[in-house]
This record gives C-alpha cells, structure tokens and sequence, in this order.
C-alpha cells in the first residue's frame, strides 16, 4: 500500500475530479431491466462501481425507487442484522476561528454566547450521559486556539475516567478539526475510536463560497485528513458530507471516491458515513436559505445508495432528522443513531439543573426525545438498541473489522454483543415499560438464533447480566 499524504495538486487530479463526476450525472435514467442488473449485484454485498451508484441517482421511476430501498433494507439486514448503534454527542466548546457560512458557531456570529468547558464541566455533562444509559460519545468542538490537541487529549482522559455506580463511557469517537500526522498520534495513544471529519461539500468550487477565510478555506488540506490520521495510527475513520451544499448526487459520488482512495491506500475504507441536512442554525441565513435542498424523497434514495456501494459501513444518522423520517431510515441502510442530544455545550447539565440554555448549539434538533423514549420505539419497529463496544477491546478494528463487515460476517457478533448492551440498559436505565416490552423482544430474538448451541451461550450471557455483571461482550 501507499501510504503518502497527497499533495494538493494529487488531490485534484487523482482525488476528486470534479467534471468528470458531473458529467456522470447527465446521462439519461436507466431502464427498469438495468436498475435491476445494478441491484442484483448488490445484494452479492460486493459493492457498487462509481458509475453504478451514479446510474442509481439519477433513476426517476418511483417503482425503480422502490426496488431500490427495498435492495438496500436486505443488504442492511445482511451485514449488520436488527441492530442499532447508540451514542451521543458532546460539544466541548463552540468557539471557533472558521466563518463557515451555514454554521452558528462561525466566527462572526455575534449573538452566540461562547464557551469552551473545563474539565469538571465535561465530567459533569458525562455522568449526565451515563445516568441515562450512554456508553460511546462523539467530543465535539470548534477550531480554536482555546481547544488544542492537548485540551482535547485531557477531555478523552476525563471522558474515560467519568463514572456513575459501575457505568462509564466505552468508547469515544471524535470530530475536530484536520490537525497533524503527530497530533494524530497524541490521539490514537489515549484510545479514541473512529476519528470523524466532514468535508462539508466535496465541490471545490462551491467550498470556496462557504468558507471564505479561517483555516477550514483549505480545501486540499481538509479533503486528505483522513490521509494523515491513518498514518498518525488511527485505524477507524468517519466521512461525512452536510448536504444541501450542492447537488445531493454529486456528494454522494465524491464519498464515495473517497472510500476508495482509502481502499486504495489504506486498504480500509470508510467505518462510519455520516448523511446530515442543513438545519437551522442561529445566526446563519444559508441555514434557513439552503443552497441546494434535498428533498424527503432523495434523501432515502442517497441512504439506500451509500448502502448499497458500501455495504460494510455504518450509516450515522442524526437527531436533526424527525421522528417520522429516522424511523424509516432505518429499513434502508442507517445502523448508527443518536438519540436524546443536545448541540450547546452544557446543553446535558442545564436539562438536569432545570436551567435556561446559556450557550448557543450549532444546529436546531428535529427529533427532541429522550433515549428511552426513542428506545421504546425501536422496540416496536422489532430492532435491538445496542451499546456495543466489544469490537474495539476485541481488537476487530481498521482492516480486521472490514474483514468480517464485508461478507456479513460482523453480525455474529453484533447481534449477541447488542442484546447484552440491551439487557444491560434494561437492567439499569429503562422506564418500567420499556423493560417490560424490552424483555419480550429479547426472549423473541434469542429464540430465532441459530444453532441452538449458539442460542444457549448468548442466553448465558444474557443471564450473566441479569445477575449482575456488566460489559459483556463477545
């Protein structure tokens, strides 16, 4: 493998061209029998070619559509089975020296009330977490002088060491901004999980627009971050494009040559993709004017798409969707939800000391429930809530994770490791309810594992938490 840090001029030729994924998307549809010749190849969950997820785009015929959201449910099913993933995000800080136009933590966005937490603050906005049945976060924090990688290499030491009764967090992933090969290393040290980065819009000439000055205006430097943190060690990355900056169908091409370049390089590609909307923010017009809006309707088909020419991935999605809209994401392809946020720094301390928001988030919510309360849905819907750590103290990480994910294999070891976690929250957090139907949901799922050998060492496991151990896992 290759393992070199493009320059800016490799970045435009070899990384992302730009023309040429336009021009892709101007062919005509193709015709219900090749739609179908695209989806029978995906459900050998191989994957998609750059010029077959670029045929799916562009697909106007609704029942075409419907094949393909149904082809992308199965393929879900197949690698990743009924379970969901749960985090939370936590926003260490919303200074930031950018002045991205569609975010209200740019830098000239003057009515927002800025702070970077301390350490007992963070502590605090964990053991929030914690007491609602949390195990992995994602630390958040803008670009600023206020927060470098020494601060936040404290903030993951404070995160891991954060305790309620005999709970703590897990797993941390983080997302800040592109840094160097060295300071990726700093991170890799303290344990992080998936390092999350997004390139906001893949479209060179349309990032200039957004993002007229601040370090973030790089466009080349942003776009091979991921390049550096592998070398820096990391071994799990996370893409992410925040659409409504330019044409939903180009965004999702670009990603996807970006999951290639990391193939190609690093012989691993993408562990998470992330798909949020613009939303609006305070202080950004853009935010409440998008650019370029995504539709309900060609925002599953980019869900079903991404699912489909990268089976492997875990697809994140956010409370900045509705209720309505997340729940039927979840048939396409999203694996990785998070549930009962906040986006202000401090946002869980102050909804536990009954307080007025004092620091200003960086996006509305579109989803507003509590974890349970989204929990007891998921019930209904037959998926398995999951808390799941075990792949990363197993070491199943970077390549040796893509080597079970890719053929379906990863889900031996979901399903089980899920409904420990599951059994484990009902134990301690769920409302009286939710247990009860919780409880049901398990007993249904143990009893349609097979073989029977297998289904008597998961429900050992099972027992062991109802009487009284904790992380379980596979």
């Amino acid at each position: 493998m290759n393992q070199t840090v493009l320059s800016p001029k490799e970045v435009e030729k070899v990384f992302i061209d730009r023309d040429k994924i336009y021009d892709m998307l101007s062919s005509p549809p193709p015709s219900k029998t090749r739609v179908r010749e695209i989806l029978e190849t995906a459900l050998k969950l191989k994957g998609l070619s750059l010029s077959e997820a670029a045929e799916l785009l562009i697909i106007e015929d609704p029942d075409a559509i419907v094949e393909m959201l149904e082809a992308a449910g199965h393929v879900k099913q197949e690698i990743y089975g009924k379970r969901l993933v749960f985090f939370a995000p936590v926003y260490t800080g919303n200074t930031c020296v950018n002045n991205c136009l569609y975010c209200a933590f740019r830098r000239d966005n003057k009515a927002l009330k800025r702070v970077v937490l301390d350490m007992d603050q963070i502590r605090d906005e964990i053991e929030c977490l914690l007491k609602e049945g949390h195990k992995r976060v994602l630390l958040i924090c803008g670009e600023s002088n206020e927060n470098p990688t020494e601060y936040m290499v404290e903030a993951i030491r404070t995160t891991y060491a954060a305790r309620y009764k005999q709970h703590c967090i897990r797993r941390i992933n983080l997302e800040l901004a592109p840094t160097t090969v060295d300071n990726f290393a700093k991170l890799h040290a303290e344990k992080i999980g998936t390092y999350v980065c997004f390139q906001e819009t893949y479209d060179p000439e349309l990032y200039t627009v957004y993002h007229k000055d601040g370090p973030k205006a790089d466009y080349a430097y942003r776009l091979t971050v991921f390049d550096r943190a592998m070398l820096g060690g990391i071994n799990d990355v996370g893409l992410g494009a925040l659409f409504g900056l330019a044409d939903y169908r180009f965004e999702v091409l670009a990603l996807l040559t970006h999951a290639a370049h990391l193939e190609r390089t690093f012989g691993v590609g993408p562990h998470t993709v992330s798909v949020p909307r613009i939303e609006p923010a305070e202080g950004s017009e853009m935010s409440t004017n998008v650019p370029y809006p995504v539709s309900d309707e060609d925002f599953r088909k980019l869900v079903a798409i991404i699912r489909l020419a990268l089976p492997y991935t875990g697809i994140i999605l956010t409370t900045r969707e509705s209720e309505e809209m997340r729940t039927e994401l979840f048939k396409y392809g999203v694996s990785q939800i998070s549930a009962g946020s906040r986006t202000n720094p401090g946002g869980y301390t102050e909804d536990t000391r009954g307080g007025e928001k004092t620091t200003g988030a960086q996006f509305s919510l579109g989803d507003h429930r509590s974890l349970d309360e989204v929990i007891s849905c998921i019930i209904d819907e037959g998926y398995i809530p999951s808390f799941c750590t075990g792949c990363y103290r197993k070491g199943r990480v970077g390549k040796d994770f893509m080597d079970l994910a890719k053929p379906g294999l990863i889900k031996q070891f979901c399903m089980p490791n899920a409904l420990f976690t599951f059994k484990e929250y009902l134990e301690d957090f769920a409302h009286p309810e939710t247990r009860e139907r919780g409880e049901r949901l398990v007993g249904k799922l143990v009893a349609s594992i097979e073989p029977q050998q297998f289904a008597k060492e998961v429900q050992a496991g099972i027992d062991s938490v109802a009487a009284g151990k904790r992380d379980v896992y596979f």
